[in-house]
């Protein structure tokens, strides 16, 4: 199963360029209901400029693009875009927030990134937990909510808010930490900041524990951003997946949420055509 990093080092991201038509050549079927601000994962479209992932963002009705380095915070607003989530130096997803030596790094990259992202309007920046190598989840958490207690002045400072993401430790990032909503929710409710929230994966806690709908409404108070793909394999929100992508946008629309929802799987076939069809699945 593919990760980000190992898509970014295939081949396979190359091949997306060359399946891209003109807008002109694709029908606009601009999202109509916007319960779900959707957005779309810059990596899994490598070979586009984040330019070109913008105009298409802009014409499939989405409101921004995700995941974006801090040098392109700023691209989006050409388009009437954010991004919804930018990278700012909070670790890695091996080594992040678990290991009390990351925390200095960590803090002074935070203290660098989240102004410029607060000053492009970006609403959310990712943070990791680490990976557990020996260390148990009771010292991880211990080390994480420490760790975060010392970023949560930055984000609250500047209106920007920083997201800890779950992944599953099943299939895609062995020995991650933070692979169950209960060990993040404990993590948000100690740090207890309305600037500190988790990124709930739904592909990753598909994968872990399922229950989504019931788990995300106990714990939306804690829910800072979701990411979507189908399980299993990573790719379309299609009928080869088990996720019943309607029912669980519903439940999320339901609870109120006013965050962003952004669209994070590996196309299979055409890449906009598979994007647009995940747009319109959401549109709930």
């Amino acid at each position: 199963m593919p990760s980000r990093r190992a898509f970014l080092k295939s081949g396979a991201a190359a091949s997306l360029a060359s399946t891209l038509s003109s807008p002109a050549q694709q029908n606009n079927s601009a999202a109509s209901q916007t319960r779900i601000h959707q957005s779309v994962c810059r990596w899994c479209y490598k070979q586009l400029s984040v330019d070109q992932l913008c105009q298409w963002a802009v014409q499939l009705g989405l409101k921004g693009v995700d995941l974006l380095e801090a040098d392109e915070f700023e691209i989006p607003r050409r388009y009437g875009l954010i991004c919804t989530m930018g990278y700012a130096g909070g670790g890695t997803i091996p080594d992040a927030l678990n290991r009390v030596e990351n925390h200095a790094s960590i803090e002074a990259a935070l203290r660098k990134n989240i102004p410029l992202a607060a000053k492009a309007g970006v609403p959310n920046v990712i943070t990791f937990s680490g990976t557990r190598r020996g260390m148990s989840d009771d010292e991880g958490a211990r080390n994480t909510i420490a760790g975060l207690n010392r970023l949560k002045p930055i984000a609250e400072d500047n209106g920007v808010t920083i997201c800890l993401e779950l992944l599953n430790s099943k299939v895609n990032h062995p020995d991650y930490m933070a692979d169950h909503t209960a060990w993040g929710a404990r993590v948000m409710h100690e740090v207890n900041s309305p600037r500190v929230k988790l990124l709930y994966d739904i592909y990753h806690m598909q994968i872990m524990e399922g229950d989504l709908i019931d788990t995300i409404r106990q714990n939306i108070g804690v829910l800072g951003h979701f990411h979507t793909a189908g399980v299993p394999g990573r790719h379309e929100l299609d009928a080869t997946q088990e996720i019943q992508y309607i029912a669980v946008m519903k439940a999320i629309a339901g609870t109120g949420f006013q965050g962003y929802v952004a669209h994070e799987f590996l196309p299979t076939g055409d890449p906009l055509t598979s994007l647009r069809q995940a747009v319109e699945l959401c549109d709930v």
